[in-house]
């Protein structure tokens, strides 16, 4: 390589969130650190790898946007070295760097999605300009990432994260109903993430400078739940010391969450309907109304229908709490969300852990994806959580799940009786390999929710090979 220019000032790039990273693989380590160290100095975050093997490795565990590879190593080549990236992230950009002797290759591997080749011996600025130019589309990718996580935060909406159809609906609905005063009743199963949504929706009200207060209807007696609503005077009952503020009181102005409301006592349902159609409250052993303006939102993972037809939960108050309702899907039923899930818990608990968590491996995000997840996003959440306490080696794998996860890995896809497996099998046997390849990528979308980066994971190909697939199979 040719003298190094003098040093640049090392500048974080502008309007970015974090540097772009880049992998530099040669088998000659001297000259790989060289090359490294030139892109360093203006503000690249670079990695070094001595031979293909390593950089191999280390695309396996860790996300890079662009690579810098040499074609010709002793181990693992540079068109290996291509395939893995993209397979790891298909938007990847992989410079290769050849020697004269080698140009066909180079054009080879420009075919097989290589951003551009360069040819020894190398020039820094050459270089430069090369990984600059490759960095423009993930430069703007990254931007955007950024706007709307700003977006995301301005509005309020940062703790709803999701991009599958269900959820994008979701959040469209939560931006029209946010900013009216009406009653609102969520949805879902347990570890949806209700009070995520009723805090979202509290938070782009006009409410959003009051209190937001959250009960939990089904975690107290009947007597303390009117309390903890209501509030109670002094020797209103035996423990009752002193003047109780109630969480009606309290919210005043604001919101009102209670959760798990298909589970309130039929008395403590009758109150809050009072309350509801009067906008008034009296405390536990008072005669006096106080009136207060409080919005309520509600949610239940109970079908309340049912609850009204077995007599457990009136229809009067069923109608006032569902004037606009919010159905929250289940985790299995929003797959496709689960990788960008996985991101955001990882650097939120990164963070409050004080961890430096560099990626995750392909093999724990499949284990991850394959998960039934009866726990919804709060178990995935907590899955994340101990993953990145337990590490030691700055990389999720599989190594880092917890136990539990084992038994329940298997049961997403129920095992066949043998008898049916092999028939399974045999129905396959004598056709096309085109067709069964049609029917398990039709398969796995199904199962991704229609993630294709999810998709040709699981299948161990690269995106742009899965696209093709696609397009050829019109799927």
């Amino acid at each position: 390589m040719p003298p190094t220019p003098p040093a640049a000032a090392k500048t974080p790039l502008e309007g970015m969130p974090r540097p772009v990273r880049v992998l530099v693989v040669d088998n000659d380590i001297v000259h790989a650190r060289s090359m490294g160290e030139g892109l360093d100095r203006i503000g690249y975050d670079v990695a070094v790898a001595g031979g293909g093997n390593e950089g191999a490795k280390r695309l396996a565990a860790e996300l890079f946007d662009v690579v810098v590879t040499d074609l010709m190593m002793n181990d693992i080549g540079g068109l290996e070295i291509l395939r893995v990236a993209k397979e790891a992230a298909a938007e990847t950009e992989v410079i290769v760097v050849t020697g004269h002797g080698t140009i066909p290759s180079a054009v080879e591997a420009m075919q097989q999605g290589a951003f551009t080749y360069l040819q020894k011996p190398l020039d820094l600025a050459h270089l430069r300009t090369a990984v600059e130019k490759a960095s423009a589309g993930i430069r703007l990718r990254l931007q955007n990432l950024e706007l709307n996580r700003r977006l995301d935060e301005r509005f309020g909406f940062e703790g709803v994260i999701g991009s599958s159809p269900q959820m994008l609906a979701v959040i469209e609905r939560l931006k029209r109903i946010a900013p009216t005063d009406a009653t609102v009743l969520i949805q879902g199963a347990t570890g949806t993430g209700k009070e995520l949504v009723a805090q979202a929706i509290h938070q782009n009200s006009p409410r959003k400078k009051k209190p937001f207060v959250a009960l939990n209807c089904a975690a107290l007696s009947e007597n303390i739940l009117e309390s903890e609503l209501f509030g109670h005077v002094k020797g209103a009952f035996t423990d009752a010391s002193s003047d109780r503020v109630g969480k009606f009181e309290y919210a005043d102005g604001g919101t009102l969450f209670l959760d798990e409301v298909g589970d309130m006592p039929m008395a403590t349902q009758i109150k809050l309907l009072r309350v509801l159609e009067s906008s008034e409250i009296t405390r536990v052993g008072s005669n006096q109304p106080l009136q207060v303006n409080v919005r309520i939102l509600s949610a239940t993972n109970r079908e309340l229908e049912e609850a009204i037809a077995t007599g457990s939960f009136r229809s009067d108050l069923y109608h006032r709490l569902k004037v606009v309702t919010i159905q929250i899907p289940s985790l299995r039923e929003r797959s496709a969300d689960i990788p960008l899930l996985i991101e955001h818990f990882v650097r939120q608990f990164a963070k409050r852990h004080h961890k430096v968590i560099k990626g995750m491996t392909r093999a724990a995000r499949l284990k991850l994806a394959g998960f039934a997840w009866p726990g919804n996003v709060r178990q995935l959440r907590n899955v994340i959580e101990s993953m990145v306490v337990v590490d030691c080696d700055e990389t999720l794998d599989v190594d880092d799940l917890p136990l539990e996860l084992e038994p329940d890995v298997a049961s997403v896809a129920t095992p066949l009786p043998a008898g049916q497996a092999d028939a399974g099998i045999a129905s396959l046997v004598g056709r096309p390999l085109e067709e069964i390849e049609r029917i398990f990528i039709a398969e796995t979308l199904k199962l991704t929710g229609g993630n294709r980066e999810q998709t040709a994971e699981m299948l161990g190909i690269g995106e742009r090979t899965l696209y093709r697939k696609i397009k050829e199979y019109q799927l």
